[in-house]
């Protein structure tokens, strides 16, 4: 696989993350991955070795996808993944993604830490299905005829209100592509949003990572000013006005110009629409997006870039100089009409 497309499906809706990015580091493979010892391997989605089933992923996760039967009987019980991960959830919902350790669920459970394994074999496997629980899966798709241009802003506006009810799920690291089944409906349902634009696959999942990117960018922004704010013990308006006060103090105007005239129009205290910072960003990136498919329908190919020279894809090399057809695969083909800006 081209790294380009790698690194794509890597960063494509941040849906399959881990809490470890590899093997190296101290202790055994039993200490990191419980009874299992090295089979406990299985835990690296992605990054582990396969474990004869052939799909490089964990026992767990294979379950979920129907591959293989869920242990029937654990050692205790009504013990279950489900009943796992849903504490695990809680926990992290109610102190937290640093409170969840495997102790800490066992306890929670009334059961014995390493009674656990028979059916996570880790903790970053336990990450990787709370994040499965705690996102779910997307909303059923728009309605036939809902234009590109909403059926994408609908799905960014529908992550956005997942990892909102939930954003301790912002704070697990992306380590692997979408592997589990909701977070592969979710690239399934953005991709599809795009199927009637003249836009080539890799052009399709550029869009998309850019879409996630911003939206998951924006959630964490918006979960650190909270958790800054709550911890401040003061109302949102008086760290504003502090900030404000402070900064008007110490940017000098004929050093920050720009800042010293944000500072002095007021606009900073001005309460505008809460979600306006989302719809914006949203809108602009609709319209770049907008531009790029308008180029197709009507020159046949992307604009050259006046810095860079002719459009060029990481995984297909140059697609068109603007003046020229594209490249195999990458014309126009039947596109749909750009809905109203400001969808």
């Amino acid at each position: 696989m081209p790294y380009a497309l790698l690194r794509k499906t890597y960063a494509l809706l941040g849906w399959s993350s881990s809490g470890r990015r590899g093997r190296s580091g101290g202790g055994s493979d039993r200490t990191r991955h419980g009874p299992q010892g090295t089979a406990g391997r299985r835990a690296n989605v992605m990054v582990g070795e396969s474990d004869g089933g052939g799909t490089w992923l964990p026992a767990s996760v294979e379950a979920a996808w129907g591959l293989r039967e869920r242990p029937a009987k654990g050692p205790r019980p009504g013990l279950s993944i489900d009943r796992i991960v849903a504490s695990a959830v809680a926990v992290a919902s109610a102190e937290g993604l640093g409170a969840v350790s495997m102790g800490r669920v066992a306890k929670e459970l009334g059961v014995s830490t390493m009674s656990l394994y028979r059916y996570v074999a880790a903790k970053d496997e336990l990450y990787v299905l709370m994040q499965e629980a705690a996102v779910g899966a997307p909303p059923p798709p728009p309605p036939p005829g809902t234009g590109w241009r909403q059926a994408l802003l609908e799905w960014a506006t529908a992550q956005r209100a997942a990892v909102r009810r939930h954003p301790w799920v912002l704070r697990l690291p992306i380590v692997g592509p979408p592997a589990t089944p909701n977070s592969v409906a979710w690239w399934e349902q953005g991709l599809a949003a795009l199927e009637e634009t003249p836009l080539d696959d890799g052009e399709r999942i550029s869009v998309i990572m850019m879409i996630a990117g911003f939206v998951r960018h924006e959630a964490t922004t918006e979960a650190d000013l909270h958790e800054a704010i709550t911890s401040s013990g003061l109302g949102p308006d008086e760290v504003m006005s502090r900030y404000i006060r402070t900064l008007k103090r110490l940017a000098d105007p004929e050093r920050f110009p720009s800042v010293a005239r944000v500072l002095g129009s007021g606009v900073m205290t001005v309460a505008g629409p809460p979600d306006f910072d989302f719809t914006f960003g949203m809108a602009r990136i609709l319209d770049g997006v907008e531009a790029l498919i308008r180029a197709y329908e009507e020159d046949g190919a992307p604009v050259a870039d006046p810095v860079a020279g002719p459009v060029t894809h990481p995984m297909a090399g140059p697609v068109a100089d603007g003046n020229g057809p594209a490249t195999e695969g990458t014309g126009p083909s039947a596109a749909e009409g750009c809905p109203e800006r400001g969808a």
